[in-house]
């Protein structure tokens, strides 16, 4: 008889969506001088939200750690065929294309942040602005495809991926749940993103010879 179990602790979601809506908001805001300071704040958030996630993917509860989640490429093309045949096999934690989606996106920020870290320093010029855009741009794409897997997924097996996600339960025949959801560390978490959103200056560019403003690739 299916129970409703734990599946994500609170951590996980709290980077699932704060990851979520930095990047949407750096995204909108790459383009413009007048949210340039801003932009890079949540830039650095992105990589502190990374950094935490590749820590906790070692230490954290059952379904957030990566060895839970890292399938062997013939269970992956096993998984993907069933998708096509319409009869994926059921997984409580990541399924093995949500699992490729999570990994790209964890090292497409990493790219995107360091490179444009890199850039607002004047750091390799082009070579850096081409990385950044590109990583940006390769990780929207994943999001799309990542969004349409969880509504196919969801659909298949009649369940809400995107609720569960903000809940952490989902339905099992078996008693798999974990055992703590690790609220305190979720808290401390929104505690220091909020800190930082409001209080961290970034550090000035640089300055031509001249004494003014070095360029970056911002405009309005």
């Amino acid at each position: 008889m299916a129970q409703r179990i734990l599946v994500w602790d609170i951590p996980t979601r709290v980077f699932h969506w704060a990851l979520a809506l930095s990047f949407a908001i750096a995204f909108l805001t790459a383009e413009t001088e007048r949210y340039r300071d801003f932009h890079v704040t949540l830039g650095y958030l992105t990589l502190g939200l990374v950094a935490f996630r590749l820590s906790w993917g070692f230490v954290g509860t059952r379904y957030a750690r990566f060895s839970s989640f890292t399938f062997r490429p013939a269970e992956t093309m096993e998984y993907v065929k069933s998708l096509i045949q319409r009869n994926p096999r059921h997984y409580l934690g990541h399924n093995p294309a949500g699992a490729i989606a999570i990994f790209l996106l964890l090292g497409l920020t990493l790219l995107t942040g360091l490179s444009g870290a890199l850039l607002y320093f004047d750091v390799g010029d082009d070579v850096f602005e081409d990385i950044h855009e590109a990583g940006a741009n390769g990780m929207l794409a994943v999001i799309f495809i990542h969004i349409a897997g969880v509504i196919v997924s969801s659909l298949m097996h009649r369940e809400n991926l995107v609720i569960s996600m903000i809940t952490g339960y989902k339905s099992s025949d078996h008693n798999l749940s974990i055992s703590l959801p690790y609220a305190w560390l979720g808290v401390i978490m929104v505690v220091l993103m909020v800190a930082f959103l409001t209080w961290f200056q970034p550090a000035d560019s640089g300055s031509s010879g001249d004494g003014s403003t070095a360029s970056t690739k911002y405009e309005d």
